[in-house]
């Protein structure tokens, strides 16, 4: 995955290797066999009696000509086969588009599923080394593209095969001498056609993809337009965009160029060809090889033949993207899952939580050790704070805790059990955030309060949202616990969405709480209500505090320094101050003359 880029910008090759990947995402067809069997049925069908229609028009010719020589010798009679065969088509094509439906839409659903499973337990290291944009991109553009090999171009490519092969049986029945010659011209513009269609999309791939950037530009600049203003670099961005848009217009000639001359050469080679066909078949209809109705039904399979070769060497393409999205598709659901094998461990803290000479390097940063040799012990029901520089580990304390990673070395301990050892499930369910940065979900405020347990009543929501102070403005709202939040609870203010984060983890009724300095960003107002809140909050719970302002932190147990990845410095604040060149007190002189 760390490749993902270059791997999508490198043509993909299809190889024995490849092919087992995407054969490993049409496992997800098997269970709808059912369907795909009858809809391939229905397909052979369909394209068996589309091939008999060039065979029907080339006798009802014949016996206009007079020529009365086959089985039916009534114009009417023939003419009503062929109505008859159309329609028979027309019911074979809608069951083959129906069952090839109900079997790629429930096999990408699947599909989609699995996916979306698997990000939810992957561990914290995969979004460290993948970009969020490049996973949706997995379920989104590349599921889109296996969606249409199961719908179109299985489809296709069994169409066009049948038509083919049993296209050329025909012809070559018909007049093998026609057949020769038509072979022996035809395929070389076929080549000709697909190679130079293919430079022709690599250009207007080049040409939407500059056209990407241009837009990029366009984004950023109406993004950052505050900035563009203030710098007075209008005119800057002016002509950045018009050089982007010079490039297009370039490849976009360019493409245009060689558009015109391909759409030139298909209609003297494509259309030369054909009559170089008409031109032999007559001969033979003139040395009476043939009729001329067998020569019409020749020169309609063989434009059958040559839009099956056109439309194997698209679904060539087609299936080269195929693989290349199989690929990316199975890599991911072949990651290995978030460890929770923890056992079937479900206990509740007791005493205390301890770490145990505990290092830890992010898997993305290896180099560099975060955390050297923590030792930190947190007995229930006190309240704890960590503060320091930014960098010095404090959120890494939190994110092991959290069990997003595990230590290197040492150990994290519940009540002398090694978290390791917990049901993950039950092990989370015990523990509450309160982040600085309240993201909400883009549901009603009812939605993000039960987000805490999903299974609370009516009365216990309005209870947890009275102690959080939230209640009074969400009945201030007209829609009140219905009331939509927004993408990311944008229509809240930055106390609401902490009240309802607040509201959330006292539903949780969490054995430990984590706070994020939740008060660091607010008001005055907002930050008294919140402040309260979050004490009723803390009231007889494990509460551990990551501070950044020094003054909210007075009084709590106890407070550790953490610096460079180790503790330097704990104690209660009055200690701590006493120390005149320690840590903590040149931190405490520093927020109060920024202040000043």
């Amino acid at each position: 995955m760390n490749n993902e880029k270059r791997n999508k910008d490198k043509k993909i090759r299809i190889s024995r290797q490849s092919l087992k990947k995407l054969y490993a995402v049409f496992g997800f067809v098997r269970p709808y066999l059912h369907y795909l069997i009858p809809g391939i049925l229905f397909l052979m069908l369909s394209s068996l009696t589309l091939l008999a229609f060039p065979f029907l028009v080339g006798k009802l010719i014949d016996v206009a000509a007079g020529n009365q020589d086959w089985i039916l010798n009534s114009l009417g009679s023939i003419a009503l086969i062929l109505i008859g065969i159309l329609l028979i088509q027309g019911i074979f094509s809608f069951f083959r588009v129906y069952l090839f439906a109900l079997t790629s839409e429930k096999a990408v659903a699947d599909i989609r599923e699995s996916l979306y499973r698997k990000f939810m337990f992957l561990p914290m290291k995969f979004y460290d080394q993948n970009r969020i944009g490049e996973m949706i991109s997995r379920i989104t553009a590349d599921v889109t593209l296996l969606h249409d090999s199961l719908s179109i171009t299985l489809a296709e490519f069994v169409r066009q095969v049948a038509t083919l092969v049993i296209g050329t049986l025909i012809i070559f029945i018909t007049s093998p001498k026609l057949t020769i010659f038509m072979f022996a011209i035809f395929p070389l513009v076929i080549i000709i056609a697909l190679v130079f269609g293919r430079y022709i999309r690599s250009l207007s791939k080049k040409t939407q993809e500059n056209l990407s950037q241009t837009n990029i530009i366009v984004e950023e600049t109406l993004q950052a337009v505050r900035e563009v203003k203030a710098f007075t670099n209008e005119w800057r961005e002016i002509r950045r965009y018009g050089q982007s848009m010079k490039s297009v217009v370039n490849i976009a000639l360019r493409t245009a160029l060689f558009r015109g001359g391909f759409i030139s050469f298909i209609i003297f080679a494509l259309f030369g060809t054909i009559v170089a066909v008409i031109w032999y078949g007559a001969t033979l209809v003139s040395e009476g090889m043939i009729s001329v109705g067998d020569l019409l039904s020749f020169v309609l399979y063989t434009t059958f033949i040559g839009g099956s070769i056109a439309g194997l060497g698209d679904i060539y393409s087609q299936l080269q993207k195929s693989v290349g999205a199989s690929e990316r598709v199975m890599e991911i659901i072949g990651e290995e899952e978030e460890e929770s094998r923890g056992g079937d461990k479900k206990i509740r803290l007791t005493e205390r939580i301890s770490y145990r000479d505990v290092f830890f390097a992010y898997p993305t940063r290896k180099d560099q050790t975060v955390l050297k040799g923590i030792n930190l012990d947190i007995r229930k029901g006190e309240k704890i704070a960590l503060v320091g520089p930014s960098g010095a580990g404090k959120s890494t304390i939190i994110q092991l805790l959290l069990r997003f990673y595990a230590p290197d070395k040492g150990k994290l301990q519940i009540d002398e059990t090694d978290i390791k050892d917990i049901d993950l499930a039950h092990y989370r369910g015990r523990i509450a955030i309160v982040p600085q940065d309240v993201i909400l979900f883009g549901g009603t405020i009812r939605e993000n309060i039960l987000y805490g347990y999903p299974d609370a009543d009516d009365n216990e929501i309005e209870l947890a949202a009275k102690k959080a102070n939230a209640f009074d403005f969400i009945t201030e709202f007209p829609e009140g616990m219905d009331t939509l939040v927004g993408e990311r609870g944008v229509k809240l203010s930055g106390g609401q969405r902490q009240r309802i984060a607040i509201a959330r983890a006292i539903l949780r009724d969490p054995d430990i709480l984590i706070l994020d300095e939740a008060t660091s960003s607010l008001d005055s107002n907002s930050e008294y209500q919140v402040k309260e809140a979050l004490d009723l909050l803390m009231h007889n719970r494990t509460t551990i505090i990551i501070a950044h302002r020094l003054a909210t932190i007075k009084k709590v147990d106890k407070i550790y320094v953490i610096q460079s990845g180790k503790i330097v410095e704990s104690g209660v604040h009055h200690e701590l101050l006493r120390k005149m060149n320690g840590v903590y007190a040149n931190l405490v002189k520093m927020q109060i003359s920024l202040t000043e």
